[in-house]
């Protein structure tokens, strides 16, 4: 459980640019909904995206909007298992990936640990994670950074095309 007991809201950032990127992302949202103590409340759309400070083919990445009741660690662990069970490997910063998946916010909670930090640091820089999180949640605070809607124009000339 979390530290109060209560329910907390979550969104989840994924993505992945190897192998059948579309079934992975579309199969990793399937995953989350049967996360213990967590329902998967809304989802994103699935965008194509070029990497960013990174190689390989495009991105397919999408949001999801989680309430659990798992603290912030617990559910990042998950997230790491779940990134495992799609083979994922760590083999260079940046590397092309099967399936990654960022706890971008959880509350309006700012966390800064040696292995978590929240809101993801780079997330108000990044199309992939800004425009779907504006589809499913467009009135959203970023704790520390303000309206969501402030902060599209920055990332307005990064090339995303809505897929599905």
């Amino acid at each position: 459980m979390n530290e109060s007991g209560q329910l907390a809201v979550a969104y989840i950032g994924l993505g992945a640019n190897l192998g059948d990127p579309v079934f992975a992302v579309r199969s990793a949202l399937q995953a989350l909904s049967l996360l213990k103590s967590t329902r998967l409340v809304r989802q994103s759309s699935l965008y194509r995206t070029a990497p960013m400070d990174a190689d390989g083919d495009d991105y397919v990445n999408a949001v999801a909007e989680l309430h659990t009741t798992l603290s912030a660690a617990a559910l990042l662990l998950a997230l790491q298992q779940l990134e495992q069970h799609f083979g994922r490997s760590r083999s260079y910063r940046n590397a092309p990936r099967t399936l990654d998946c960022d706890l971008l916010l959880y509350n309006r909670q700012i966390i800064d640990t040696p292995t978590l930090q929240v809101p993801h640091p780079r997330m108000h820089l990044r199309a992939f994670v800004l425009i779907p999180l504006a589809e499913i949640a467009p009135e959203i605070d970023i704790p520390g950074l303000g309206a969501l809607s402030a902060l599209l124009p920055a990332v307005a000339q990064q090339l995303i095309r809505q897929i599905a």
